[in-house]
């Protein structure tokens, strides 16, 4: 199986072939035998963000160029739009917001760029499909965390297999919940397996060490675009893109500073200036203004956001991790929440607001599922079934809220935990009994070790029935992704609104499914 386009792998400095650990490094335009002298897309392209009438376009350029879009429909030019110029300012990604599309339609876009004088690159055909306006079918899949743990892309398997699989239940988009990259675990060449035998790793300049500066956060971003199913889902399959705490450093909160001999910058404000700008350049989400602050400082902008997805789905995309307190190291009362007074009045009002029939949230971290380390409480769960203390007031007023509005048909996704699950809340199990009963479904990870099930720890404040989990089930605290215990999960919703939640191996065998009706 062919893993990288050599030319990827030549242009991004990585090992192909050969000794485990070369790196190649990356080659100008002026190596005519081994790259053609021509501007090219290094990182192929992708769609995101579509809604029923508007798509984020994205690609990268070897070079300073202007990227080019050519849109189609049923085999007919629809429209030719220029996108922004890609340069050494976004790491020469760039990015096109297209609007005014029909709804319930498929598009297919050639995306490619033109330098300055004149030299055009061969273009990448990517495809996307609208939202339908009225009741129609749509389904989506979700997972998260990619090259965690140390793994990355293993040639030897075939790379980051899980993506295929997912492209395989050919989904409307794919939402990936937080950890699209690991930016403080390392690559290495080669890493042993809790089993003894050895994982073998591509490698590219720069991943190899925790990533501080705005050039190492960006290379971490590439690296799975040079696996090929990645690149094969992204080219028939719009993103939904969350981030969570490795797209920084672990567990990060903001005011944090590391305690980390492997960092030089310790201030986890300014790596999360870095991590952030990385992501919101390579990631297809819809940033209309980037604004340089000097040096590596960003003008943050608010990215939990509502996707709508027509008559059935509205999508609410929160950011769990900008706006926290300090990770408390009990259950301490009074600690500020994970959303922020901003994003929690934002969540309520506008869920309340929503006509979809499911108004699914997607939280990049889960709501009775603890955190790994019991003396730095990264989520909401505080080990504490009793009345909300913690961080728990916060997810109570939501639920509330919910309740006193008459917010039907509320489901929540989210990966993080490394394993997959369906968790369902009901009050006359919980020590907090002002909500409505709801689902929670859990899936990941996409590309990364494995942990063990929570459900003996679970946080049961919101009384949370395990009614299905698979994970870890060795002694070992992560698992390699050799032994198949990759997960995604994946939602239809049929033309009457009922929606089926099924959770998948990474291999693409269904484990588990449970079909909801909607109340109206």
């Amino acid at each position: 199986m062919v893993l990288l386009g050599r030319r990827a792998a030549l242009a991004a400095g990585v090992a192909i072939g050969g000794t485990p650990g070369l790196v190649v490094a990356g080659l100008r335009s002026g190596s005519a035998s081994l790259v053609r002298d021509r501007i090219h897309l290094t990182s192929g392209a992708r769609s995101g963000e579509v809604t029923t009438s508007s798509a984020v376009l994205w690609a990268r350029a070897s070079a300073d160029a202007r990227m080019s879009v050519r849109l189609s429909s049923n085999g007919r030019l629809v429209r030719r739009m220029s996108g922004g110029w890609a340069d050494e300012r976004t790491d020469h990604t760039a990015r096109l917001m297209v609007d005014g599309l029909a709804p319930g339609r498929r598009y297919d876009a050639e995306v490619s760029f033109t330098a300055p004088d004149g030299t055009s690159s061969a273009p990448e055909l990517i495809s996307f499909s609208t939202a339908p306006v009225h009741a129609a079918a749509q389904s989506f899949v979700w997972s998260g965390d990619t090259c965690g743990q140390g793994f990355g892309i293993n040639p030897d398997l075939g790379g980051l297999t899980a993506y295929r699989a997912m492209l395989d239940t050919r989904p409307d988009f794919f939402l990936h919940c937080g950890d699209t990259i690991y930016a403080d675990i390392e690559i290495d060449a080669t890493v042993r397996e809790p089993t003894g035998d050895l994982w073998r790793n591509v490698v590219a300049e720069g991943v190899g060490k925790v990533a501080e500066t705005l050039e190492e956060f960006r290379g971490r971003h590439r690296y799975p675009l040079l696996d090929d199913n990645v690149r094969a889902l992204y080219a028939e399959v719009p993103t939904v893109s969350q981030w969570d705490d490795h797209e920084t450093c672990n567990n990060w909160y903001p005011g944090e500073v590391l305690d980390d001999s492997r960092y030089t910058e310790r201030s986890c404000d300014v790596l999360a200036a870095r991590g952030r700008r990385a992501w919101q350049e390579y990631q297809p989400v819809p940033v209309r203004r980037m604004v340089d602050r000097g040096g590596d400082g960003y003008a943050r902008q608010r990215i939990y956001r509502k996707v709508p997805r027509g008559q059935h789905l509205d999508l609410f995309v929160l950011d769990m991790r900008s706006y926290r307190g300090p990770n408390p190291t009990s259950a301490e009362a009074g600690q500020p929440g994970l959303l922020g007074t901003d994003q929690e009045a934002w969540l309520i009002r506008e869920v309340a607001a929503s006509t979809a029939t499911w108004k699914v949230i997607s939280a990049d971290l889960p709501i009775s599922a603890p955190s790994n380390h019991s003396d730095d409480l990264d989520s909401a769960a505080n080990l504490d079934s009793g009345q909300p203390t913690g961080r728990e007031p916060e997810i109570a007023r939501v639920l509330s809220a919910f309740k006193r509005h008459g917010v039907r048909n509320v489901v929540w996704l989210t990966a993080d935990v490394h394993y997959t699950a369906a968790y369902h809340y009901r009050p006359d199990r919980a020590a907090y009994t002002d909500f409505d009963p709801f689902w929670e479904f859990i899936s990941g990870p996409v590309a990364a070790g494995t942990f063990s099930v929570k459900d003996s720890s679970l946080d049961g404040t919101f009384g949370p029935e395990v009614v299905y989990s698979k994970g870890n089930e060795t002694t070992s605290w992560t698992q390699s992704p050799r032994a198949g215990n990759q997960f995604f999960g994946h939602v239809h919703i049929d033309a009457d609104g009922l929606l089926t939640v099924t959770l998948y191996d990474g291999a693409g065998t269904a484990l588990w499914s449970q079909g909801l009706e909607p109340v109206s």
